[in-house]
């Protein structure tokens, strides 16, 4: 039974409240980081539902304004990331999409890798332990990543060099 109340009071807890947090959480940070915020508002709520204080709108709202704050520093760190990364790697990218995209193309061991150095800051012997390799092996798995990361992005450069339409010149013109 106690189940049932509780999803009772969470579902109540929503109507009553769902439009006014997501007014809220989009007059702060606009549409689509807004929807993102009220699910993770109300993933919180449904974790502390029992902690939630009689003022609730009060209580939901300071928890979207701290959940906003969270997407903010993570956006920030996304954005030191990309620079980190571009100072590990003896190729810079045009635009950061690029980087992003030859970021997203390793595999999940090479990201978490070079995230570690780059974006964490970890020295080699700190990742190494991270990882829980040797200082040697994490070398060489760094420079592989690293070269791997390199290749990705000329890849991509050279696609993206490829799409982009050339200007109408004489003789292409009718």
């Amino acid at each position: 039974m106690e189940d049932v109340n509780r999803r009772v009071r969470f579902e109540r807890l929503f109507a009553d409240h769902a439009t006014a947090v997501s007014a809220y959480a989009r007059r702060r940070v606009g549409e689509v980081a807004a929807d993102d915020a009220l699910s993770e508002v109300f993933v919180i709520a449904w974790r502390r539902l029992d902690e939630i204080p009689d003022n609730e709108r009060a209580w939901l709202y300071a928890c979207a304004r701290n959940v906003i704050a969270h997407q903010r520093r993570r956006a920030a760190r996304d954005v030191a990331l990309v620079e980190r990364l571009k100072e590990s790697v003896t190729v810079l990218p045009e635009n950061d999409e690029v980087l992003a995209r030859a970021f997203a193309e390793l595999t999940g061991r090479d990201r978490e890798l070079l995230m570690l150095v780059a974006w964490e800051g970890l020295e080699p012997a700190e990742a190494a332990a991270v990882l829980g390799c040797s200082r040697g092996a994490l070398g060489v798995r760094l420079h592989r990543a690293r070269r791997r990361l390199a290749r990705a992005l000329h890849r991509i450069e050279a696609d993206v060099s490829t799409e982009t339409p050339q200007p109408a010149t004489r003789e292409s013109m009718p």
